[in-house]
């Protein structure tokens, strides 16, 4: 029985010699030959979807400027002099705020870290909550007093904390919106009083506005809030955005009024997962900085849908490999979107067509895209996605090979 084994030892060890030896002959010192697989670019953020002039309704908006953008994908669904560069008040905050909460995330602060009052804060015109030089409070309790009552006295003191000097934050505030690509704006102060040359538009303002969302959601908690107090209930706080009340599924975002800039918002709500911003600069009231605001928000919502994107039910969970130590690979299909914005009227229509190979040739590894899943509303193309291995397929080699045979062969013997 030994010499028997011993027999099937080496020709196996005989056989595996003349498959390695082809195997790399084949594939050029090892390096597996893998069939090229169209891959999926994901969309440009610099690339953002405009839904065509000729397709977008005749609003009517008593406002300088607007604009209506999908918070998701940041397709336009309406613009009105979105270009224009106006003065933004308040709005301003916004990037105060968004270097704030992203000092928070870098760990250089926390929410009970204390907000020194300076001087300069003090003497901040405009909406306020009366700080006092030497005065502190907490940055939660600062953040509250920006984002409820856009109190221009918090903005500053909390721009002296992140950056040193009001001066100095400015910077970072207008290098932040160069990365954003807020091409049309220059920021002069942390809390948007009017001062020459601090001007932004409102496509920017929606760039800004997105990116606090997505990236900075716990901003909503504060902008949220209707009323709260200070100063153990002295100071009274009452929310700015009065739509807050009056509007349903609004959730944010930031109001400003000035002489110079009128009267501004931007605006988010969320109803059955569409997410929205509207935003209105220049109105000549209040009341129709509202109207403005509601009328776009409106018309977002009864155009359009965020509609599941419906994963095949017999999508292939894995995928066999060729040449590796595993015999399967399983898929990832993770960049697919949970939802696609679509016209209401096309929301029902969407499907998703899978484009992958029988067999994948090793080595393969995780996150490697093995194909696409493109994403289709009736014969239109919405996207295409990668399909990417969710584990690694290591290819066979020689010494792989052996120990697989001896175990084999020792579990025969045994």
């Amino acid at each position: 029985m030994e010499r028997r084994n011993l027999a099937l030892l080496c020709a196996g060890v005989v056989c595996f010699w003349l498959f390695a030896l082809a195997f790399g002959t084949a594939e050029g010192r090892g390096v597996a030959v893998q069939a090229e697989l169209p891959t999926a670019a994901p969309a440009a953020v610099e690339d953002v979807p405009v839904v065509d002039a000729a397709a977008q309704p005749q609003l009517s908006l008593n406002c300088r400027a607007a604009i209506l953008v999908d918070q998701d994908t940041g397709t336009v669904l309406y613009e009105k002099n979105a270009d224009e560069q106006v003065p933004i008040a308040s709005i301003t905050k916004l990037m105060t705020l968004l270097l704030t909460f992203e000092a928070i995330r870098g760990g250089k602060l926390i929410l009970d870290t204390p907000v020194p009052v300076s001087e300069h804060a003090y003497h901040m015109g405009g909406s306020q909550i009366w700080l006092e030089p030497g005065e502190q409070f907490t940055l939660d309790e600062m953040l509250k007093a920006i984002c409820v009552s856009s109190a221009n006295d918090a903005a500053v003191a909390v721009a002296e904390l992140v950056g040193g000097s009001e001066p100095a934050f400015v910077q970072q505030m207008n290098a932040r919106a160069a990365e954003l690509g807020m091409e049309h704006t220059t920021f002069h102060n942390a809390c948007g009083l009017d001062t020459e040359g601090h001007l932004s538009t409102a496509r920017d303002v929606a760039i800004m506005s997105r990116t606090i969302l997505t990236t900075c959601p716990e901003v909503l908690h504060y902008t949220g809030i209707w009323t709260d107090t200070l100063r153990g209930g002295q100071t009274q706080l009452v929310n700015t955005n009065k739509l807050l009340r009056r509007y349903n599924g609004i959730t944010g975002l930031k109001t400003g009024t000035t002489g110079g800039a009128g009267v501004c918002i931007t605006a988010s709500a969320t109803r059955d997962g569409l997410n929205l911003i509207a935003v209105v600069l220049g109105a000549p009231s209040s009341k129709e900085r509202f109207e403005a605001a509601t009328t776009l928000l409106d018309y977002g919502f009864a155009a359009y849908r965020a509609a599941p994107v419906p994963l095949p039910e017999d999508r292939p969970l894995q995928l066999k490999v060729k040449g590796s130590t595993e015999e399967t690979v399983p898929l990832d299909y993770a960049a697919l979107p949970q939802t696609a914005l679509l016209p209401a009227e096309s929301a029902g229509q969407l499907t998703v067509q899978l484009s992958l190979p029988e067999v994948l040739e090793a080595p393969v590894t995780r996150g490697q895209t093995v194909g696409k899943a493109q994403l289709l509303c009736g014969e239109a193309v919405q996207g295409e996605y990668p399909v990417c291995a969710a584990a690694d397929a290591p290819r066979m080699d020689f010494d792989t090979a052996l120990q697989l045979l001896w175990d084999s062969l020792r579990g025969t013997a045994a």
